[in-house]
């Protein structure tokens, strides 16, 4: 079953940064052939936005982060927004936050 984490091409969302002032990321989706959905992540509003990894998403639902900036609790507030996003968007209640 194929869990709807879809993002329009672009979106921002606000994270409560553990370290440093919180802090809005540019969110892009960048959807593969292998049934892999993955988001890049970017500072939001700077000339030159500071790389901060991705997150990938199986068709299960389950989500991985790639990279090394955000710490657990951050990545999870990115997971949640996007996995709401799609739901919000289909109106699905199911919470789908997952890891593998």
């Amino acid at each position: 079953m194929m869990h709807n984490t879809s993002l329009m091409n672009e979106a921002k969302a606000w994270i409560k940064r553990e370290r440093g002032p919180n802090e809005v990321v540019k969110i892009i989706g960048n959807t593969a052939a292998s049934g892999i959905v993955s988001y890049e992540l970017f500072t939001a509003y700077s000339e030159n936005p500071d790389y901060f990894g991705r997150i990938l998403f199986d068709t299960e639902g389950f989500w991985i982060y790639d990279g090394d900036v955000l710490t657990i609790a951050e990545q999870e507030q990115v997971a949640k927004f996007i996995i709401n996003f799609g739901e919000s968007s289909k109106h699905v209640e199911d919470d789908g936050l997952k890891f593998f």
